[in-house]
């Protein structure tokens, strides 16, 4: 009785066939994730059934039940309705034991999404962290040069022997060094992302205080409409104002400048239980969710998986530093910043402490 209760209240999909494919056991977490009710085909085939939504847990169970050959943490992908998502499959084998029982194959599985999501938050912190690194050092080193350049160019088109077309030339080279010593300091900027000061702030206030300056910006398409909220007028964590303000604001402003004439966003900014939190994120004493949400065109798929490393940006000049600043600001926070994007419209969410005391 005690086996069959966490059976069907494990979150793990588990099933067991025997030799001619048919089912003889699956827990409702099998059924919630193939997205069918498995108990209506117990003592029947099921494998041909389930090898359109999850071909890579029917390989593991066929090799299993027919060869003995275990499988071991392995992934795959479950596709049902509109969604797809990565599963870990292990599966285990019995023989009978020689007394006449079925031979049987039994696998477990589950959802990794957020394990995989996590990894992926894990790695591109690390890769953030040398680029970082070295993009100071790069900047350091360009910017001294870079500043006697451009003092001595316009030392030489002041001369009174410089021509008309020296002066063009030294008004070209100014011009362009002028920008490399912007883009310099967005390197500055990204390597520099560091708490100076943590505080008890208003997080409500913040993000409502970024939304407004967003929302004034001459760059938003005509009709655009931003909408705020928040569960608290006042919601207070710990943390540094300048960063949350400069993070949130550039949020809401890629998504204003993302989403077209007549777009519509929303910032919502809510608590967050911990077991609502995605698997493998905890924090003590809990924690908050800033969402900022839009209707625009989604995010292309070439850029999707580079979204927030250095250089990667789909906006004409743009210097592809934003998102990657955003990240280390967050993750300065020792938060989260997850992004989900459709063929029409984008949410980033970035998951914060409550507190920034060292036992979280």
């Amino acid at each position: 009785l005690q086996a069959a209760d966490i059976l069907r209240n494990i979150r793990s999909g588990i099933i067991t066939i025997d030799t001619h494919g048919a089912l003889l056991h699956a827990n409702p977490a099998a059924s919630s994730l193939l997205g069918q009710p498995l108990d209506i085909h117990v003592g029947k085939p099921i494998l041909e059934t389930l090898r359109v939504v999850a071909p890579n847990l029917v390989q593991a169970l066929e090799r299993t039940v027919h060869h003995g050959i275990r499988t071991t943490r392995a992934e795959g992908m479950i596709s049902v309705a509109d969604r797809a998502f990565p599963i870990g499959v292990t599966t285990t084998f019995a023989d009978g034991n020689g007394n006449g029982l079925p031979i049987t194959a039994t696998a477990i599985f589950q959802d990794i999404s957020d394990q995989k999501r996590l990894d992926a938050l894990h790695l591109r912190a690390q890769r953030l962290e040398a680029v970082a690194e070295l993009s100071a050092s790069l900047a350091h080193e360009i910017k001294n040069p870079l500043a006697s350049i451009q003092s001595s160019v316009e030392q030489l088109a002041a001369a009174p022997h410089a021509g008309e077309d020296e002066q063009v030339l030294a008004k070209l080279i100014v011009r362009e060094s002028d920008r490399l010593s912007r883009l310099l300091s967005e390197f500055l900027d990204f390597a520099r992302v560091r708490l100076t000061r943590i505080e008890s702030v208003d997080l409500a206030g913040i993000v409502r205080g970024a939304v407004s300056l967003a929302e004034a910006h001459p760059g938003k398409p005509d009709g655009v409409t931003v909408a705020f909220s928040s569960e608290d007028e006042t919601l207070l964590i710990d943390g540094d104002e300048d960063l949350l303000h400069r993070t949130v604001f550039n949020l809401t402003l890629n998504a204003i400048q993302a989403v077209g004439v007549g777009g519509r966003i929303g910032v919502d900014v809510t608590r967050v239980a911990n077991n609502r939190l995605p698997v493998g994120i905890f924090f003590e004493p809990g924690a908050v969710s800033i969402r900022i949400s839009d209707d625009g065109p989604g995010i292309p798929d070439e850029i999707r998986d580079r979204l927030f490393e250095p250089f990667a940006t789909t906006k004409k000049g743009g210097s592809g530093l934003g998102l990657s600043i955003v990240h280390r600001a967050i993750e300065a926070h020792r938060g989260h910043v997850l992004v989900d994007s459709g063929k029409k419209g984008t949410s980033f969410t970035v998951l914060l402490p409550i507190s920034q005391s060292k036992e979280n």
